[in-house]
């Protein structure tokens, strides 16, 4: 059965709260970082390793994605399915990181905001589902909502993965199942 994995971008130049940048690229941590992910994902053997490269719009992940896309000759797919959790209309950008505490004290279901969050959750895992073969360069949050969904946990806060980890997922049937949980951390949310 294929295999997928996610991993979290590497360390990024600015997060919320600390810089003015809402996109920021890596930090010279988060390019060594990036270059740590690739050889890993270079190591799996063969029949498992991932022939496709997909990222989160963001900066910060397509610079993760980047030199693995490159080992393998590939582009990185752009898609927006993988990118940050939506921030309500409401909150104001210097809140979100408020915001986003709040929500890792909580469940899919009572996070507060403009948009179904369960919803939300539930389509990146559709995503995913369909991204046998592939290596999905993405975020904490959306990580989370993948961890969540496969461990029937109902917290939003269901792993911590570290910056560049890298967590395995088998595809079957339409559905996702867990393999392994990448690297976990007491890292903040960037």
């Amino acid at each position: 059965m294929p295999r997928l994995y996610m991993i979290r971008h590497g360390k990024p130049a600015g997060g919320w709260g600390q810089s003015f940048d809402d996109d920021p690229g890596l930090d010279e941590t988060g390019q060594a970082q990036a270059k740590v992910a690739s050889r890993a994902l270079l190591t799996i053997p063969e029949e498992f390793r991932p022939k496709r490269v997909v990222s989160s719009p963001l900066r910060r992940c397509r610079e993760t994605a980047a030199p693995f896309a490159h080992a393998l000759g590939v582009e990185v797919e752009v898609d927006a399915a993988f990118g940050e959790i939506p921030t309500p209309r409401a909150v104001a950008r210097a809140d979100r990181e408020a915001w986003l505490q709040t929500a890792f004290k909580g469940r899919w279901d009572e996070i507060e905001g403009d948009l179904d969050y369960e919803t939300w959750r539930q389509d990146v895992v559709r995503a995913l589902a369909t991204r046998g073969g592939t290596a999905v360069f993405s975020h904490y949050v959306a990580i989370n909502a993948v961890v969540s969904t496969v461990t029937a946990t109902p917290a939003v806060l269901a792993f911590r993965p570290d910056h560049a980890s890298i967590s395995t997922f088998e595809v079957a049937d339409g559905g996702l199942s867990l393999i392994e949980l990448g690297r976990q951390a007491l890292t903040g949310v960037h």
